[in-house]
């Protein structure tokens, strides 16, 4: 399966979901990230919540929804409430479409040990919801139950 991550400016938010998603899922998700007005470089932030819990960096970068013009996507996820707005590509026609709306750590005000809350809270969101969509049998669904499953691993169990 692939998923496509999507923020406006693919720095933290899909970055981290995008890191999160490969590290659990193990090569049974292909997971990247894009944005529509990509930042120049991603969160150091973001790199440094990563690291310090693990889960390997090497080779994230702040990308365009533009470079995977050629890519086919399973499901296309918007994690942040721009990039949910935006009116997306017609490449990403085909693929199953959720939003997980987050919100940006890194934004977040505060002393350093807010901060850290802030990304250790989006993280263990992030991370919940791929082990629940690991956990379902994609393939074995209609495009109803599908969408419905997709839907559901945003509500908090």
């Amino acid at each position: 399966m692939k998923v496509l991550y999507i923020c406006t400016h693919n720095r933290c938010r899909s970055i981290l979901s995008e890191a999160i998603t490969n590290h659990l899922a193990k090569g049974r998700i292909q997971a990247f990230s894009a944005g529509s007005h990509p930042a120049e470089h991603v969160h150091p932030l973001t790199l440094k919540h990563l690291a310090r819990n693990g889960i390997p960096i090497n080779g994230l970068k702040s990308r365009s929804w533009d470079d995977f013009e050629s890519e086919k996507f399973d499901l296309v996820i918007t994690v942040c409430d721009n990039a949910t707005n935006e009116l997306c590509p017609v490449w990403f026609g085909d693929s199953a479409k959720v939003h997980w709306g987050l919100p940006d750590p890194s934004k977040q005000a505060g002393s350093e040990e807010d901060i850290a809350q802030a990304f250790k809270d989006v993280m263990q969101t992030i991370e919940k919801r791929i082990k629940n969509l690991l956990a379902l049998n994609l393939d074995e669904l209609s495009m109803h139950e599908r969408d419905g499953a997709l839907s559901s691993l945003t509500k908090e169990q």
